[in-house]
């Protein structure tokens, strides 16, 4: 299948273009960028950088990716942005390149980047994510699969967020947020678990209350994480989910959201 480039766009030689991808109106592609085959750049965007785009993208218009980090730290050097299939960025997103030799900021497959997202040098954003409208990563963020981020929420550099999290808009992140939680607001605070987003992918009813129950746990007893932690291990029967948790929490170096 062909591939189509409007007249006036501008493709740079080099560029490696998959089949039957679509270069539309007054977009902009960089020498070193790779785009799979049957993704569409709608119009008027920026691709550049050493950035590789999956199969089956659609990138609408104004979004900027792969351009150089805005950390003041960066030297020089060759840095990365890698996007999964299809994924979907919406406009006025920005996705900026790594800052140290090699470094890449990575979004994965299935996603969906609103308006006006950004997602800084170094982030690492799995499969399935959402991030609405104004949604921002600051650098070295790790979402993981799953995990859905509110519009304006902001997130501190080097903060996790695990998955299948649910981020109610607005909130400010600062310390790590657990995987299968609700937070929201500002402070940060965990309101219980995602049932809602548990049932659709199929979590079962025993998994579920085992989560309610670690998050009563670490969240509503005062106690201190390594004392909850104790408690769930000797009181919660395990589940795959609820492994994923403790090994969540004991990986915290910020700390977790309680």
């Amino acid at each position: 299948m062909t591939g189509t480039v409007h007249p006036t766009a501008v493709v740079a030689q080099g560029a490696e273009l998959g089949a039957g991808v679509e270069i539309g109106p007054y977009c902009v592609v960089g020498p070193q960028v790779v785009i799979g085959d049957g993704t569409r750049l709608l119009s008027h965007v920026v691709v550049d950088g050493r950035t590789r785009i999956g199969k089956r993208c659609t990138v609408f218009p104004f979004a900027s990716l792969g351009t150089q980090t805005q950390d003041l730290k960066f030297r020089g050097g060759q840095t990365f942005v890698e996007i999964g299939d299809e994924t979907t960025v919406r406009e006025y997103v920005t996705i900026n390149s790594g800052t140290n030799e090699g470094e890449v900021t990575r979004v994965g497959s299935h996603c969906h980047i609103m308006a006006y997202s950004h997602v800084a040098h170094a982030c690492r954003v799995g499969n399935g994510v959402i991030m609405a409208n104004a949604a921002t990563l600051a650098g070295e963020v790790v979402v993981e699969d799953l995990a859905v981020l509110g519009g304006m929420v902001g997130v501190h550099q080097f903060v996790r967020i695990g998955t299948m999290a649910m981020i109610g808009g607005c909130t400010k992140l600062t310390q790590d947020c657990m995987p299968y939680m609700i937070v929201d607001g500002n402070p940060a605070k965990v309101h219980g678990i995602n049932r809602i987003g548990l049932q659709r992918k199929n979590v079962g009813d025993e998994a579920q209350q085992r989560l309610k129950q670690a998050f009563k746990i670490v969240c509503r007893e005062e106690k201190t994480t390594s004392q909850a932690l104790e408690k769930i291990a000797a009181e919660v029967a395990t589940c795959p989910e609820l492994e994923h948790l403790v090994a969540f929490i004991r990986a915290s170096e910020r700390g977790v959201i309680k």
